[in-house]
């Protein structure tokens, strides 16, 4: 057996660029290449060799980083999502009045439904088959909790800047506003502009119900 200085890298682990670790990078890599694929066929019809087919990656490469189809997509939407629960932050950080958050959110809540509808339609999905694969729940409950604290977080500002209390806990204002969502990403396909609208409008109308001043 070869000695290992105690100033060497340790060969089992791998090298860190940048915080992330080589084997992270290439898996973000492969998610943000397979996104596109999983969200235009859903979960049923995507498999490990059609994501490597319609990606500069391998059938090979993508099976060494990922030990099944549920294994890969799990990590691509608990790596979307991630993201998503993200970009509110600003607007929770910087608005100085209710009305100021409530544009800000609804603003990025539309403009995520019009751009990325099939990443949504990807979740709903996943969600959907967790209630018979056994492992995918414990990543769609993850995701799940991430995306209820978010929109938590609106609330409780929303009331902070108008003086009040939010009515309902956190998993109530997730369910009506995720509700609403949900049926915006259904109904997107057959009138992009009108349901993209209506969602605005029918959020703008829950919100203040969920606060008493």
């Amino acid at each position: 057996m070869t000695a290992i200085s105690a100033n060497a890298p340790d060969p089992d682990r791998p090298a860190r660029v940048s915080g992330i670790d080589k084997i992270e990078r290439r898996r973000i890599a492969l998610a943000e290449s397979a996104l596109k694929t999983l969200g235009e066929l859903g979960y049923a019809r995507t498999s490990l060799r059609e994501i490597a087919n319609n990606s500069e990656f391998t059938h090979g490469v993508v099976h060494y980083y990922f030990r099944d189809k549920i294994d890969l997509i799990s990590y691509c939407v608990r790596y979307y999502k991630t993201k998503c629960a993200q970009r509110y932050d600003e607007v929770v950080e910087t608005a100085t009045s209710a009305d100021e958050l409530a544009v800000g959110f609804l603003g990025k809540m539309t403009q995520t439904l019009v751009e990325e509808t099939p990443m949504h339609r990807l979740w709903y999905d996943l969600r959907a088959q967790s209630m018979f694969e056994d492992q995918l729940r414990p990543d769609v409950v993850a995701i799940d909790q991430l995306l209820e604290q978010m929109i938590w977080r609106i609330l409780t500002r929303y009331a902070d800047l108008v003086g009040g209390a939010p009515t309902v806990d956190a998993p109530t204002a997730y369910a009506l506003v995720d509700g609403l969502f949900e049926q915006a990403v259904v109904g997107y396909a057959e009138d992009p502009e009108k349901v993209a609208d209506l969602l605005a409008d029918r959020v703008k109308q829950v919100l203040p119900k969920l606060v008493a001043a």
